[in-house]
């Protein structure tokens, strides 16, 4: 099972995120990308990442508005692998 960061640790990780806040055992980024088909390409995207770590963010999609929610509910809370998977996004949406 992946480690639990501390607060201090999980404050740490999300400054070195682009666009990331922090609410206790969830990070979150929202996103306005230029269309509904980016939007939605987006995610496809992530879908594939998520898929190859087995770690899978909350989505919610409205119009082009993109949020994304990792924690690492099997551990309890913030773990490095939610992190890695913020920094894929962060390449995803720069990409898109």
């Amino acid at each position: 099972m992946a480690e639990i960061l501390n607060d201090h640790q999980a404050d740490e990780a999300v400054t070195k995120l682009s666009g990331w806040t922090r609410d206790g055992v969830t990070i979150e980024r929202t996103a306005k990308l230029p269309s509904f088909p980016k939007a939605i390409e987006a995610v496809d995207k992530v879908a594939e990442l998520a898929e190859a770590a087995d770690h899978h963010p909350d989505i919610d999609i409205r119009w082009r508005t993109v949020t994304f929610r990792l924690s690492t509910h099997s551990a309890g809370g913030l773990t490095e692998k939610d992190f890695a998977l913020a920094s894929q996004i962060d390449g995803v949406l720069d990409a898109v």
